[in-house]
């Protein structure tokens, strides 16, 4: 019987992502970690490897396909009560302990993950998307700039049809990369996991290239949001916090900054489950820091006010929402305040279109 990766590798391409080296090397820039790729050989994702000094990449199936409200990525300045098809496929550049999506990120690392490819095609995804009603396509799941070929394939689509792009994303990313997807991406939500770069080495990353990331693309005018797991003991202090939320608003004030409750998952069962308080303490921090626009998620219901988005200037409520439900709305056909005309950044819409679905179903690929 075949191994996974013997299947995952007849769906491969050859890949644009990667530049030629001495000695029949190749490094590829799919992702920060810039892998030096021996012939022969795997980069840090498992999924792009040299084969004959041509870097193959992954292509043509995805792990799974899913319809989401568009605030379960979480975006919340995107189209609110908006559908999003959500895509993905098999590897990640990272081994975070408490990864919530392990059985797709991890399935070449954990013998105990395991989720087999689906043939596929960039026409066929987007048919489905729009068969739903989705407004967006967005690639999550496992790390999509490590499938970004995949990804374009697919967007290029998908704005073909009149659909919004996204990745969900560690944002560990390269200046290739970004270059790369910038024609063809309307938004990114950021995973930003820490301020400490001695923790990001423990999830097998680095800090510097996730900060420049987020960086280059609210330069390049791309939507960002940005989302923490707050994860106690490990990226909780009030220092690093300040720190972080300090870094975002030094960018831009506008960005939306989502602080989320952990629970314990996967490999990290040690940590408490995070609390309504440690979350409300969070928020503060980024207020004081300067951020306008500060979330608290995955605990709905009990995040106070923290699921909504108010007026930065008059204290307005906008949009209200439990979990993933649309309440309310109430932004102006120009994206402002109703109260005081204060213009709300974001990817809004003329008018609240009424929501499809508040909870996320799966697809199957026919």
């Amino acid at each position: 019987m075949a191994t996974l990766k013997e299947i995952l590798d007849k769906y491969t391409v050859p890949g644009e992502l990667y530049e030629k080296l001495e000695g029949g090397r190749l490094r590829c820039v799919a992702c920060g970690h810039r892998c030096p790729i021996p012939e022969g050989a795997t980069g840090v994702c498992k999924v792009r490897f040299n084969q004959g000094g041509t870097l193959r990449v992954p292509f043509g199936y995805v792990a799974g396909c899913q319809c989401d409200p568009v605030e379960k990525k979480p975006f919340f300045h995107v189209r609110p009560g908006a559908l999003a098809f959500s895509f993905g496929m098999l590897g990640c550049d990272l081994h975070c302990s408490y990864c919530q999506n392990w059985v797709t990120s991890q399935a070449l690392r954990d013998p105990h993950s395991v989720s087999p490819p689906q043939l596929a095609t960039p026409g066929k995804l987007v048919e489905m998307a729009c068969s739903q009603n989705a407004k967006i396509v967005v690639s999550t799941y496992n790390e999509p700039l490590i499938t970004s070929e995949w990804g374009v394939a697919v967007f290029k689509e998908a704005k073909a049809a009149g659909l919004m792009t996204g990745y969900v994303s560690n944002g560990n990313g390269t200046p290739e990369v970004l270059e790369y997807l910038r024609p063809w991406l309307d938004l990114y939500k950021v995973d930003l996991k820490s301020f400490n770069d001695r923790s990001y080495r423990t999830l097998g990353g680095r800090l510097q290239p996730v900060l420049e990331s987020i960086q280059s693309l609210y330069q390049m005018g791309i939507w960002v949001e940005i989302v923490t797991l707050l994860v106690p003991g490990f990226n909780d202090s009030p220092e690093e916090l300040t720190r972080l939320t300090e870094f975002i608003a030094g960018i831009s004030a506008d960005i939306p900054w989502h602080v989320t409750a952990f629970h314990k998952d996967y490999k990290m069962t040690d940590p408490k489950d995070t609390s309504p308080e440690d979350l409300f303490k969070a928020v503060e921090i980024g207020k004081r820091s300067g951020l306008r626009y500060v979330y608290a998620g995955n605990l709905p219901g009990r995040a106070g006010n923290c699921e909504n988005t108010l007026c930065p200037d008059c204290g307005t409520l906008l949009v209200e929402r439990h979990g993933y439900r649309v309440l309310r709305y109430r932004l102006t056909s120009d994206c402002c305040c109703p109260s005081c005309r204060q213009s709300i950044p974001g990817r809004w819409m003329e008018a609240f279109q009424s929501q499809i679905a508040d909870y996320p179903y799966s697809i199957r690929l026919k």
